[in-house]
């Protein structure tokens, strides 16, 4: 029979597994421009910034099939909600915590597999004070942030680059900002490593103005 203290060992040899595996991550960094919102990384060969819907963006770390299976019910629940009630209906609210639940119960369950992704949900706003993020952790809690937010393979990591992105400036162009999120993500990679070698830098807009027709746009190579 399990008892508390089994249970409570188990839990936390879980969490420690998937920290592990998550400290491998490369950070995700996002932050609040006139503009919209950018999302700037470096990444092996998958994407990790996606749209969501017309004004919601998802990024994450982690495993690569647990990733995309968040993206897909992210996706999902999203496009219900706009059939089912409206667009303005479909907020990150919504969606972070229609996700928590079913990754709460996986952390939990010793019968199924945990999700080992810790993800990000923006929402641009009107105006950049509006802007609205959630980062969603691998045992379905998560946290609010306005103008800046990210996900890392440690807290004291995320800590450290939440803290320097309080630097960029909403005024700031896109172009200037990719820059600064640049210098930010290189002070911060693990100084044993010579360079980063075989990561391809991949960032994203969500334009705040609606009279674009797809706010979602993915920076080409030349502009990063």
């Amino acid at each position: 029979m399990l008892t508390p203290y089994d249970w409570q060992e188990g839990i936390g040899n879980r969490a420690q597994y998937i920290e592990g595996k998550l400290a491998q991550g490369t950070p995700v960094l996002a932050v609040s421009l006139a503009d919209g919102i950018l999302v700037f990384t470096y990444r092996r060969q998958a994407r990790k910034i996606f749209e969501v819907y017309d004004r919601l963006i998802f990024a994450a770390i982690g495993q690569q099939s647990d990733v995309e299976a968040l993206r897909t019910g992210a996706v999902e629940f999203a496009h219900q909600e706009g059939y089912n009630r409206s667009e303005e209906d479909v907020t990150i609210q919504r969606v972070a915590t229609a996700l928590s639940g079913p990754i709460k119960k996986a952390f939990s369950d010793f019968s199924s597999s945990p999700v080992v992704a810790r993800s990000l949900f923006g929402e641009v706003g009107p105006t950049v004070e509006e802007d609205l993020y959630y980062t969603l952790d691998y045992d379905g809690d998560f946290r609010t942030s306005r103008r800046c937010a990210v996900v890392a393979g440690t807290e004291k990591l995320s800590d450290e680059l939440l803290e320097k992105l309080g630097d960029v400036k909403a005024k700031t162009s896109p172009e200037k900002a990719i820059e600064q999120l640049k210098d930010i993500w290189e002070a911060a990679r693990d100084k044993d490593e010579p360079e980063v070698k075989g990561l391809s830098p991949e960032a994203v807009l969500l334009a705040r103005s609606s009279e674009k027709e797809n706010r979602f746009r993915v920076l080409l190579r030349e502009e990063i």
